[in-house]
């Protein structure tokens, strides 16, 4: 199947918009994006952009998600876990069952890179050796 088969613009409209609807609600992450988030339906229409490169190959993402992410204080590993919980109950209730595992596969990634990238910023001391030689400016010869 290929990327454009997977779905419509339209599922990932209703994915995006039903998901952060639930993220606006929740207790753990919903201040963390009151904080953040000004302008509700920009971010939005920048998350389906973004989902739409993702699932369907648009190339319409224009974004850096690494340094947006980075820059936020004091976030920890069960505000990605909650942000996986609620994306997969999401998904879950989507009938197109190939959007729901590529999805669902894709946001697992995505959370654990962007994880992965926040302690690398904030806490290379916590990494193993041989990855904090990573974050260490390179050494002249």
């Amino acid at each position: 199947m290929s990327p454009q088969e997977l779905c419509t613009e339209e599922e990932i409209t209703d994915l995006v918009h039903g998901f952060y609807s639930a993220v606006q609600a929740d207790p753990l992450l919903g201040p963390v994006f009151a904080a953040h988030v000004r302008d509700w339906d920009t971010h939005l229409a920048k998350m389906v952009d973004f989902w739409s490169s993702a699932l369907r190959r648009t190339a319409r993402y224009r974004g850096m998600p690494m340094p947006a992410h980075t820059a936020l204080p004091e976030l920890d590993a069960s505000r990605f876990e909650r942000w996986l919980e609620l994306f997969h109950a999401t998904t879950a209730g989507l009938a197109n069952a190939a959007l729901r595992g590529r999805a669902d596969e894709l946001a697992r990634r995505i959370a654990q890179s962007l994880w992965y990238g926040y302690q690398m910023h904030h806490q290379p001391e916590r990494l193993p050796e041989d990855l904090r030689t990573l974050n260490e400016p390179a050494r002249q010869a």
